[in-house]
């Protein structure tokens, strides 16, 4: 189980990255709980987590330098086969794989939109959900590896739009 300091910045499935605000205690139904209150950098929404179900809800630290490197090794990789099922059955899944908040997974995700759009249109679904794993990763990535790194790397500055 991670514990988190306030200041610290945490990734929450689904919102992206996220930074501890307080921590707080309260009183609910006669018993006392402490929670993470958490404000999401790119939304502003607030969160609060209850200290003891991080794990639960899928609360986690930014990956780490090698972590972001494997992350960018999937986002390299263009010699994929795309799962060739209707779009809405594709979307579903993927949409599974965000939700999971693993890092590996929306690369996974983002990879196979980008390389799906080379080769056709796509749904508006579709559309929406690479920037959503687009907007996820990058600051996440950004965080772990630095903005100039990922920069300086022209299959990850395609994918991004940098």
């Amino acid at each position: 189980m991670s514990s988190f300091k306030v200041g610290d910045n945490a990734v929450y499935p689904g919102h992206g990255v996220g930074t501890i605000k307080a921590i707080e205690s309260k009183e609910i139904l006669g018993s006392n709980h402490t929670f993470y209150s958490i404000e999401i950098i790119e939304s502003g929404m607030k969160i609060m987590v209850p200290t003891n179900n991080t794990e639960a809800v899928g609360l986690r630290p930014i990956i780490s330098n090698e972590e972001a490197d494997k992350v960018l090794g999937i986002l390299k990789e263009t010699n994929v086969k795309i799962d060739n099922q209707t779009w809405n059955r594709r979307y579903r899944e993927y949409m599974e794989k965000i939700k999971t908040g693993s890092v590996y997974e929306i690369a996974e995700v983002l990879r196979d939109l980008f390389l799906l759009k080379v080769d056709k249109e796509l749904s508006f679904g579709e559309r929406k959900m690479l920037d959503t794993a687009r907007g996820l990763l990058l600051r996440e990535l950004s965080l772990a590896k630095g903005k100039g790194e990922l920069e300086s790397q022209d299959e990850v500055k395609a994918i991004f739009n940098l």
